[in-house]
């Protein structure tokens, strides 16, 4: 009726105003569980006028080696792969110990070589990353502002294989910083090179930090990916 002002009782309005919010909260998270779907699954056209996808995966670990400022380069071939979390299924440097004893078999069922062995940022013996990384492309990212496409070429006549990254990304820009990884053999030929000479107070080492050094060995560090997505060519 004209000229009368309904009330709306408190409770109702509380109600209300809950539900709003509710619905606001709901609209938001599928917003940008959307644009994170879109990102993710984001075709790249390839050089055949195809495109490239990549779905969602569990994350996965690259090991590479290279100019940390170079948007592309060569020796891909010695690059490797994690497609598991090696951390979770490393061995502290006190189990060592043990780990021999059990023969070299680490709990999570991989192998440990005392002439070729990895550790990690937190003094973890690492299981070694499969070698080489295969030829295609790999959604990759250092978890901080840059996602990039990674291809790795196929092998050239004198088996080398290159490298590059897009849109002007370096393998800086992609590398995740608290992940650290070296791996370490034998300094000189039939010496011994032992995590059990490893200093555990050089661990955990800060991110972006170069890996300790062990008596005994020659150690090479290595920039970890992390890898979103594998590319699967429409």
């Amino acid at each position: 009726m004209t000229g009368l002002t309904r009330v709306v009782p408190r409770g109702a309005l509380s109600s209300l105003t809950r539900s709003m919010q509710r619905l606001i909260r709901l609209v938001c998270l599928a917003t940008v569980l959307l644009v994170m779907i879109a990102a993710v699954a984001q075709p790249v056209h390839a050089a055949g006028g195809g495109q490239t996808k990549f779905p969602r995966i569990a994350t996965q670990f690259i090991a590479a080696l290279g100019d940390p400022g170079a948007t592309s380069g060569s020796g891909a071939q010695s690059w490797g792969l994690w497609p598991l979390d090696p951390g979770p299924r490393g061995v502290e440097l006190n189990g060592y110990q043990r780990l021999k004893e059990a023969g070299g078999v680490a709990p999570a069922r991989w192998t440990f070589d005392d002439k070729d062995w990895w550790l990690e940022e937190h003094g973890l013996i690492m299981e070694p990353p499969t070698f080489p990384l295969p030829p295609g492309k790999y959604l990759v990212t250092g978890n901080r502002k840059v996602t990039a496409v990674l291809t790795i070429h196929s092998a050239d006549k004198n088996g080398d294989r290159r490298w590059e990254l897009d849109q002007g990304a370096t393998l800086y820009d992609v590398t995740h910083l608290a992940c650290r990884s070296a791996r370490y053999t034998p300094a000189a030929v039939g010496g011994a090179c032992s995590p059990a000479n490893a200093q555990k107070t050089a661990f955990p080492v800060a991110p972006g930090g170069a890996m300790p050094p062990v008596e005994g060995c020659t150690k090479q560090d290595y920039a970890v990916l992390l890898v979103r997505g594998v590319g699967v060519e429409d």
